[in-house]
């Protein structure tokens, strides 16, 4: 299958090409493939590939799933797939897991063919994807420009059309992103509704969600079918949908006008930029002229103290993870993580458990505001970013940040530092740029990425939706509405 036929169709329309014969699995492995190794050497989107198992496994029966015989890309973490090896984003870190994630055999079983392991961040700790282990990866539409993160390989690839979606995950806006970075739709699902065990079940106490980022709406509904539903020992069980209530199913059905509020008032201290201001005064009209009621509203949140509380709970985890590469690997390979990991470790490491608690209490707050904002308006609009995509080398910290943090990390500076305002100086390039993406974490609420927007410099821009806990569906229909007023399918980066 010739690359310029390939790349016209989506993940559902591929599928369908194999259930009429007219193109195998294998055939498209091979194409995704060719195309992998004709625009990664650019992208450095894909830091490890399977092909060899992955033809193996086009040539099977595969399960007659939504998306049979399409070739897909692999996140780097917490998507495990049993024999290939997961880094976390980082140098040292080589783990082969025994048995799958439950989010990766719920993607076999739509009958995907996962060939690669895309780049990210070390622990996908950072909001672009330019790691010391693996180097940066390029957003398609300008190199030299940052893919966002922590998904920031997946959505790189997925812009470059070498498979229609990848898989991603976020804890911080590492979904939507990367998605908004690169031009292409990405939703973060509700807390509970896809699974993300066995081994993170509560990945950074229910902040973190999986799912696939993809060029069309109806593939991430589809996905969703797919992967929602509990898993066994889950946190947060939520049923799955029913067959005739499914997302793709009801993804064209009437949707009656909504109450839509807007805000451009960041919820993490930082400055947003014309162009981000631009675009959702662009998503604001088109809105209108679909007939939704769209108004001014800022939802009532403390930005210092959500940022703040945030840090608190998810350095804790951090500090966890490093002790368990410590005990597994030694403190050899501990030491060597990268600056910016090391520095989160000695945060965790300076918050008591009461720290903690009173943190997640804040967590709590941030969601009865974000359920009063909701009982007013059927969905909050911001911008996803704050700017346009940023250049490689402006967000990680500097060389001698980098080193001031290698030589504190043993130091239990945490409280010191939060107290002081050094902490949010040290942090601000990379929260400032969650100031939209954060509070979908915290809450748990699904949001998505829309690409609606492009600068004159020719860098995509997303609007962000936050809706309801479990309102997908309605989510779904709208982006989908938005995807029909506003195409963005055959918007191509230049490769």
């Amino acid at each position: 299958m010739k690359f310029s036929e390939y790349c016209q169709y989506d993940g559902l329309g591929l599928a369908e090409l194999v259930r009429k014969g007219e193109v195998t699995p294998t055939q498209l492995l091979h194409t995704a493939a060719q195309r992998l190794e004709a625009v990664n050497p650019q992208l450095n989107a894909v830091i490890h590939t399977f092909l060899t198992a992955a033809e193996a496994r086009a040539r099977k029966p595969l399960p007659a799933g939504p998306f049979a015989g399409v070739p897909f890309i692999l996140k780097d973490l917490l998507d495990d797939l049993a024999g290939e090896p997961t880094s976390l984003g980082s140098a040292q870190v080589r783990w082969f897991p025994e048995q799958n994630a439950e989010i990766v055999n719920r993607y076999l079983k739509a009958g995907l063919v996962p060939f690669a392991k895309s780049n990210l961040p070390e622990f996908g700790l950072m909001i672009t994807t330019e790691s010391k282990a693996f180097g940066p990866a390029h957003n398609p539409w300008k190199l030299g420009y940052s893919t966002g993160g922590s998904s920031g390989g997946s959505a790189a690839a997925v812009a470059a059309r070498v498979v229609p979606m990848a898989s991603a995950n976020d804890g911080g806006g590492s979904i939507r992103f990367p998605a908004a970075c690169c031009g292409v739709f990405g939703l973060k699902p509700s807390r509970g509704r896809n699974p993300t065990g066995p081994l993170d079940a509560e990945g950074w106490d229910g902040a973190i969600a999986g799912h696939p980022i993809t060029l069309s709406v109806r593939d991430s509904a589809a996905m969703l079918d797919s992967l929602a539903g509990p898993e066994l020992g889950a946190g947060f069980a939520v049923p799955a949908p029913a067959p005739a209530q499914s997302f793709l199913t009801t993804l064209d059905a009437p949707l009656k006008p909504l109450r839509i509020g807007y805000s451009d008032r960041p919820m993490v201290p930082a400055q947003v930029s014309p162009e981000a201001k631009a675009a959702l005064a662009n998503t604001v009209k088109l809105l209108k002229d679909l007939g939704h009621h769209v108004e001014e509203a800022h939802p009532e949140i403390d930005a210092e103290q959500m940022w703040q509380d945030f840090m608190i709970v998810i350095s804790g985890h951090t500090a966890a993870k490093v002790n368990q590469i410590k005990a597994i690997w030694g403190a050899k390979v501990a030491g060597s993580l990268e600056p910016g990991t090391l520095s989160a470790a000695m945060l965790g490491r300076s918050f008591t458990s009461a720290d903690v608690a009173q943190a997640k209490e804040g967590w709590h707050q941030v969601r009865h505001a974000m359920a009063r904002y909701l009982s007013r308006y059927d969905l909050l609009l911001t911008p996803t970013l704050i700017g346009e995509p940023a250049a490689h080398g402006v967000i990680p910290p500097s060389a001698f940040e980098s080193f001031q943090m290698r030589l504190g990390h043993r130091l239990p500076m945490g409280k010191l530092l939060m107290k002081s305002g050094l902490l949010f100086s040290l942090s601000e390039r990379v929260l400032s740029r969650m100031a939209f993406t954060l509070m979908g974490n915290v809450t748990g609420l699904p949001a998505m990425s829309v690409p609606l927007h492009w600068t004159p410099n020719g860098l995509p821009l997303g609007s962000q939706f936050v809706g309801r806990m479990l309102d997908e569906r309605r989510m779904l229909q709208l982006a989908r509405q938005l995807e029909v007023a506003q195409p963005w399918f055959e918007r191509r980066p230049l490769l």
